[in-house]
Protein backbone atom coordinates (compact mmCIF):
# COMPACT_ATOMS: atom_id res chain seq x y z
CA UNK A 1 0.00 0.00 0.00
CA UNK A 2 1.65 2.93 -1.25
CA UNK A 3 -0.92 5.34 -1.88
CA UNK A 4 -3.88 6.84 0.45
CA UNK A 5 -6.00 4.60 2.09
CA UNK A 6 -9.22 5.81 3.56
CA UNK A 7 -10.36 9.56 3.93
CA UNK A 8 -9.74 9.52 7.93
CA UNK A 9 -7.41 8.80 10.68
CA UNK A 10 -8.22 8.43 14.28
CA UNK A 11 -5.80 10.36 15.55
CA UNK A 12 -5.32 11.42 19.77
CA UNK A 13 -8.97 11.25 19.85
CA UNK A 14 -10.24 12.83 16.47
CA UNK A 15 -11.04 12.16 13.04
CA UNK A 16 -9.23 13.77 10.93
CA UNK A 17 -8.34 13.92 7.05
CA UNK A 18 -5.81 11.63 5.92
CA UNK A 19 -3.36 14.02 4.27
CA UNK A 20 -3.66 16.21 7.93
CA UNK A 21 -2.40 13.63 9.80
CA UNK A 22 1.25 14.96 10.74
CA UNK A 23 3.96 14.93 12.69
CA UNK A 24 6.61 17.37 13.35
CA UNK A 25 10.36 16.38 12.48
CA UNK A 26 11.40 16.47 15.43
CA UNK A 27 9.13 13.61 16.78
CA UNK A 28 10.95 11.16 18.70
CA UNK A 29 10.07 7.96 17.29
CA UNK A 30 11.45 9.03 13.87
CA UNK A 31 14.80 10.00 15.23
CA UNK A 32 14.90 6.43 17.78
CA UNK A 33 12.00 4.17 16.63
CA UNK A 34 9.90 4.45 19.62
CA UNK A 35 6.94 3.64 18.51
CA UNK A 36 4.79 0.25 18.92
CA UNK A 37 1.67 -1.07 16.53
CA UNK A 38 -0.41 -3.63 15.81
CA UNK A 39 -1.47 -5.45 12.26
CA UNK A 40 -5.20 -6.11 12.10
CA UNK A 41 -7.40 -7.55 9.68
CA UNK A 42 -11.02 -6.89 8.88
CA UNK A 43 -13.27 -9.40 6.67
CA UNK A 44 -15.57 -8.61 4.60
CA UNK A 45 -19.00 -11.01 4.14
CA UNK A 46 -21.95 -10.69 2.64
CA UNK A 47 -23.67 -8.91 5.35
CA UNK A 48 -20.88 -7.61 7.33
CA UNK A 49 -17.67 -6.57 7.71
CA UNK A 50 -15.55 -8.19 10.70
CA UNK A 51 -12.88 -7.45 12.83
CA UNK A 52 -10.47 -10.20 14.09
CA UNK A 53 -9.34 -10.47 17.43
CA UNK A 54 -9.40 -6.71 17.89
CA UNK A 55 -9.22 -6.41 21.58
CA UNK A 56 -6.65 -9.28 21.56
CA UNK A 57 -4.25 -7.25 19.27
CA UNK A 58 -5.27 -3.66 21.41
CA UNK A 59 -4.12 -5.58 24.80
CA UNK A 60 -0.77 -6.49 22.88
CA UNK A 61 -0.11 -3.44 22.04
CA UNK A 62 -0.80 -1.93 25.51
CA UNK A 63 1.69 -4.89 26.48
CA UNK A 64 4.43 -3.59 23.84
CA UNK A 65 4.55 -0.73 25.16
CA UNK A 66 4.66 -1.10 28.90
CA UNK A 67 8.00 -2.92 28.02
CA UNK A 68 9.46 0.72 27.16
CA UNK A 69 7.75 2.62 29.20
CA UNK A 70 5.33 4.36 26.28
CA UNK A 71 2.25 5.05 27.79
CA UNK A 72 -0.93 4.73 25.82
CA UNK A 73 -3.56 7.46 27.03
CA UNK A 74 -6.40 5.43 25.58
CA UNK A 75 -7.69 2.40 27.27
CA UNK A 76 -8.63 -1.02 25.15
CA UNK A 77 -12.12 -0.52 25.26
CA UNK A 78 -11.27 3.08 23.73
CA UNK A 79 -9.54 1.44 20.82
CA UNK A 80 -11.41 -1.42 19.67
CA UNK A 81 -14.29 1.75 19.75
CA UNK A 82 -12.41 4.09 17.88
CA UNK A 83 -11.77 1.41 15.27
CA UNK A 84 -15.16 0.29 14.98
CA UNK A 85 -16.21 3.96 14.79
CA UNK A 86 -13.54 5.10 12.23
CA UNK A 87 -14.09 2.29 9.93
CA UNK A 88 -18.00 3.43 9.98
CA UNK A 89 -17.23 7.20 9.24
CA UNK A 90 -14.88 5.74 5.98
CA UNK A 91 -17.81 3.80 5.03
CA UNK A 92 -15.53 1.32 4.27
CA UNK A 93 -17.03 -2.62 3.57
CA UNK A 94 -14.29 -4.07 1.89
CA UNK A 95 -11.82 -6.44 3.32
CA UNK A 96 -9.28 -4.36 4.67
CA UNK A 97 -6.11 -3.90 7.61
CA UNK A 98 -5.87 -1.93 10.59
CA UNK A 99 -2.94 -0.35 11.99
CA UNK A 100 -2.66 1.08 15.71
CA UNK A 101 0.20 3.01 16.13
CA UNK A 102 1.21 4.75 19.62
CA UNK A 103 4.78 6.74 19.66
CA UNK A 104 6.97 9.42 21.59
CA UNK A 105 6.27 12.72 20.23
CA UNK A 106 8.52 15.95 20.18
CA UNK A 107 10.84 14.68 23.42
CA UNK A 108 14.01 16.27 22.55
CA UNK A 109 17.08 14.16 21.75
CA UNK A 110 17.69 12.51 24.78
CA UNK A 111 16.77 8.56 25.32
CA UNK A 112 15.34 8.76 28.69
CA UNK A 113 11.50 7.67 27.63
CA UNK A 114 9.86 7.40 30.74
CA UNK A 115 5.83 7.42 31.64
CA UNK A 116 5.89 11.12 31.30
CA UNK A 117 6.72 11.31 28.14
CA UNK A 118 4.38 12.68 25.38
CA UNK A 119 2.59 10.24 23.36
CA UNK A 120 0.56 9.99 20.23
CA UNK A 121 -1.70 7.02 18.85
CA UNK A 122 -3.12 6.78 15.80
CA UNK A 123 -5.61 4.16 13.81
CA UNK A 124 -4.64 4.16 10.05
CA UNK A 125 -7.16 1.65 7.54
CA UNK A 126 -7.00 0.74 4.04
CA UNK A 127 -8.08 -1.98 1.92
CA UNK A 128 -6.05 -4.97 1.79
CA UNK A 129 -6.16 -8.02 0.11
CA UNK A 130 -3.69 -10.99 -0.28
CA UNK A 131 -0.38 -10.63 1.15
CA UNK A 132 1.05 -13.89 -0.33
CA UNK A 133 0.20 -15.88 -3.19
CA UNK A 134 -2.10 -18.57 -1.96
CA UNK A 135 -0.24 -21.62 -3.49
CA UNK A 136 2.83 -21.16 -1.95
CA UNK A 137 5.93 -19.37 -1.41
CA UNK A 138 9.72 -19.40 -1.76
CA UNK A 139 11.91 -19.14 1.11
CA UNK A 140 15.40 -19.04 2.26
CA UNK A 141 17.20 -18.90 5.83
CA UNK A 142 19.13 -15.29 6.38
CA UNK A 143 22.84 -14.84 6.79
CA UNK A 144 20.73 -12.31 9.56
CA UNK A 145 20.16 -13.34 12.73
CA UNK A 146 17.05 -12.19 14.60
CA UNK A 147 17.02 -10.14 17.45
CA UNK A 148 17.35 -11.42 20.85
CA UNK A 149 15.80 -10.87 24.17
CA UNK A 150 19.25 -9.62 25.98
CA UNK A 151 19.70 -6.92 23.64
CA UNK A 152 15.70 -5.83 22.00
CA UNK A 153 13.12 -7.18 23.47
CA UNK A 154 11.34 -9.34 20.54
CA UNK A 155 8.07 -10.36 22.64
CA UNK A 156 6.97 -6.21 22.15
CA UNK A 157 5.61 -5.36 18.64
CA UNK A 158 8.06 -2.53 18.72
CA UNK A 159 8.46 -0.57 15.32
CA UNK A 160 12.70 -0.23 15.65
CA UNK A 161 12.85 -3.90 16.16
CA UNK A 162 11.63 -4.33 12.33
CA UNK A 163 15.12 -3.02 10.53
CA UNK A 164 16.19 -6.62 11.78
CA UNK A 165 13.25 -7.63 9.71
CA UNK A 166 14.01 -5.25 6.84
CA UNK A 167 17.82 -6.49 5.85
CA UNK A 168 16.60 -9.73 6.28
CA UNK A 169 13.99 -9.10 3.30
CA UNK A 170 15.97 -7.06 1.50
CA UNK A 171 18.49 -9.78 1.20
CA UNK A 172 16.06 -12.48 0.50
CA UNK A 173 14.58 -10.26 -2.64
CA UNK A 174 18.02 -9.55 -3.72
CA UNK A 175 18.63 -13.32 -4.63
CA UNK A 176 15.49 -14.17 -6.05
CA UNK A 177 13.11 -15.92 -2.78
CA UNK A 178 9.67 -14.51 -1.70
CA UNK A 179 11.07 -13.89 2.33
CA UNK A 180 13.49 -14.91 4.79
CA UNK A 181 13.89 -17.23 7.61
CA UNK A 182 15.48 -15.85 10.57
CA UNK A 183 17.92 -18.15 12.89
CA UNK A 184 18.54 -17.35 16.36
CA UNK A 185 21.90 -16.75 18.28
CA UNK A 186 21.66 -20.43 19.20
CA UNK A 187 21.23 -21.23 14.98
CA UNK A 188 17.64 -22.84 15.78
CA UNK A 189 15.07 -21.54 13.39
CA UNK A 190 13.04 -18.00 15.10
CA UNK A 191 10.73 -16.88 12.57
CA UNK A 192 10.65 -15.14 9.20
CA UNK A 193 10.73 -11.45 8.79
CA UNK A 194 6.94 -10.78 9.60
CA UNK A 195 5.58 -14.24 10.34
CA UNK A 196 5.92 -16.92 12.67
CA UNK A 197 6.86 -20.70 11.22
CA UNK A 198 5.48 -23.95 11.64
CA UNK A 199 7.03 -27.67 10.44
CA UNK A 200 5.01 -30.55 9.43
CA UNK A 201 6.92 -33.96 9.99
CA UNK A 202 5.16 -37.45 10.24
CA UNK A 203 2.03 -35.69 11.02
CA UNK A 204 2.97 -33.95 13.71
CA UNK A 205 3.45 -30.27 13.43
CA UNK A 206 6.40 -28.02 15.44
CA UNK A 207 6.68 -24.23 15.88
CA UNK A 208 9.47 -22.25 17.96
CA UNK A 209 9.01 -21.32 21.78
CA UNK A 210 8.71 -18.07 22.70
CA UNK A 211 12.38 -18.60 24.13
CA UNK A 212 13.61 -18.10 20.32
CA UNK A 213 13.21 -14.80 19.90
CA UNK A 214 9.74 -15.10 18.65
CA UNK A 215 6.78 -12.30 18.54
CA UNK A 216 3.59 -14.36 20.57
CA UNK A 217 1.93 -13.81 17.12
CA UNK A 218 -2.25 -13.78 17.39
CA UNK A 219 -2.07 -15.52 14.09
CA UNK A 220 -0.02 -18.24 15.54
CA UNK A 221 -2.37 -18.64 19.00
CA UNK A 222 -5.15 -19.18 16.51
CA UNK A 223 -3.60 -21.54 14.32
CA UNK A 224 -2.27 -23.28 17.73
CA UNK A 225 -6.09 -23.51 18.74
CA UNK A 226 -7.64 -24.70 15.53
CA UNK A 227 -4.95 -27.10 14.91
CA UNK A 228 -5.38 -28.86 18.73
CA UNK A 229 -8.99 -28.83 17.89
CA UNK A 230 -8.57 -30.64 14.14
CA UNK A 231 -7.33 -33.36 15.82
CA UNK A 232 -3.10 -32.09 15.21
CA UNK A 233 0.15 -32.43 17.87
CA UNK A 234 1.45 -28.98 18.41
CA UNK A 235 4.78 -29.28 19.65
CA UNK A 236 6.79 -26.26 20.74
CA UNK A 237 10.66 -26.56 20.72
CA UNK A 238 14.03 -25.78 19.10
CA UNK A 239 14.00 -26.23 15.60
CA UNK A 240 17.42 -26.54 13.88
CA UNK A 241 17.82 -25.17 10.50
CA UNK A 242 18.11 -28.61 9.10
CA UNK A 243 14.81 -29.60 10.00
CA UNK A 244 13.33 -26.90 7.39
CA UNK A 245 14.87 -29.36 4.57
CA UNK A 246 13.54 -32.25 6.49
CA UNK A 247 10.08 -31.26 6.66
CA UNK A 248 6.93 -32.92 5.14
CA UNK A 249 5.31 -29.31 4.85
CA UNK A 250 6.08 -25.42 6.23
CA UNK A 251 4.02 -22.81 6.16
CA UNK A 252 3.86 -19.20 7.92
CA UNK A 253 1.57 -17.75 9.98
CA UNK A 254 0.66 -13.79 10.29
CA UNK A 255 -1.81 -10.66 10.45
CA UNK A 256 -0.85 -9.96 6.32
CA UNK A 257 -0.03 -13.31 5.84
CA UNK A 258 -2.40 -15.20 7.32
CA UNK A 259 -1.41 -18.75 6.64
CA UNK A 260 0.50 -19.36 3.53
CA UNK A 261 2.63 -22.22 2.65
CA UNK A 262 6.80 -22.37 2.19
CA UNK A 263 6.83 -24.43 -0.89
CA UNK A 264 10.52 -23.58 -1.15
CA UNK A 265 13.43 -23.64 1.18
CA UNK A 266 17.45 -22.30 0.08
CA UNK A 267 16.06 -24.14 -3.53
CA UNK A 268 14.95 -27.14 -2.03
CA UNK A 269 11.51 -28.36 -2.36
CA UNK A 270 9.45 -29.07 0.91
CA UNK A 271 7.42 -32.29 0.97
CA UNK A 272 6.09 -32.44 -2.91
CA UNK A 273 7.04 -28.56 -3.61
CA UNK A 274 2.91 -27.82 -3.23
CA UNK A 275 0.98 -26.53 -0.20
CA UNK A 276 0.62 -29.76 2.06
CA UNK A 277 -2.74 -30.93 3.35
CA UNK A 278 -2.08 -30.36 6.27
CA UNK A 279 -1.51 -26.35 6.13
CA UNK A 280 -4.33 -26.57 3.06
CA UNK A 281 -6.50 -27.98 5.93
CA UNK A 282 -5.75 -25.83 8.40
CA UNK A 283 -5.61 -22.59 6.08
CA UNK A 284 -9.03 -23.16 5.13
CA UNK A 285 -10.64 -23.76 8.72
CA UNK A 286 -8.76 -20.30 9.17
CA UNK A 287 -10.90 -18.91 6.02
CA UNK A 288 -14.33 -19.83 7.55
CA UNK A 289 -13.69 -18.62 11.12
CA UNK A 290 -12.28 -15.09 9.89
CA UNK A 291 -15.30 -14.98 7.87
CA UNK A 292 -17.95 -16.24 10.71
CA UNK A 293 -18.79 -19.46 9.89
CA UNK A 294 -17.51 -21.30 13.02
CA UNK A 295 -20.15 -20.32 15.22
CA UNK A 296 -17.33 -21.51 17.75
CA UNK A 297 -15.13 -18.79 17.50
CA UNK A 298 -17.73 -15.72 16.71
CA UNK A 299 -15.85 -14.07 19.75
CA UNK A 300 -12.94 -13.45 18.01
CA UNK A 301 -15.05 -11.93 16.02
CA UNK A 302 -16.53 -8.23 15.59
CA UNK A 303 -19.20 -7.02 13.44
CA UNK A 304 -19.07 -3.42 12.15
CA UNK A 305 -22.26 -3.23 10.56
Amino acid sequence: MKTKGAELVWFDGDYVKWEEAKVPVMTHALHYGTAVFEGIRAYATDNNLFVFRLRDHMQRLHRSADVYSIPIKYSVEELCNATVELIKKTSIKESCYIRPLTFVGVHGIDLNVTKDSPTHTTIIIFPFAKYFKVEGISACVSTWRRIDGDSTPPMAKAAGNYLNSILATQESKRIGFDESILLDRNGNVSEASGENIFLVRNSAIYTPQTSDSILEGITRDTTISIAKEMGYEIIERPISRTELYLADELFLTGTAAEIVAITKIDGHDVGSGKEGLVTRSIRQKYEKLVSGKLKKYMDWLTPVW
